[in-house]
């Protein structure tokens, strides 16, 4: 099972994002855990700068805006690049598309 975190304030986009990974994860009955961070202390921990961002096992695989579904798909897959974005920064560097 992988454990996914959503990260940021509560925000429509942050929701948005949830309920995107939630629902792609059913359609693809992957074993998923969805964890909610809202703490802003734990969220610059990840060096995310820009809400909404993902981790997925520990790693930040996208920060601002909401993912696409075929990268959500992509994550889940086990075929997207989940060994981290934007060097931990939280700069946008093209890998946060």
């Amino acid at each position: 099972m992988r454990t996914i975190k959503v990260l940021g304030s509560g925000c429509t986009n942050c929701k948005i994002t949830v309920k995107l990974i939630r629902q792609i994860a059913d359609e693809m009955q992957a074993k998923v855990a969805i964890e909610k961070v809202e703490d802003i202390a734990q969220i610059m921990g990840y060096g995310v700068m820009s809400t909404p961002g993902v981790v997925i096992d520990e790693k930040v695989v996208h920060a601002g805006g909401i993912p696409g579904k075929e990268r959500i798909k992509s994550w889940l897959s086990g075929a997207g690049d989940t060994k981290g974005c934007c060097s931990g920064s939280g700069a946008n560097t093209g890998c946060c598309d």
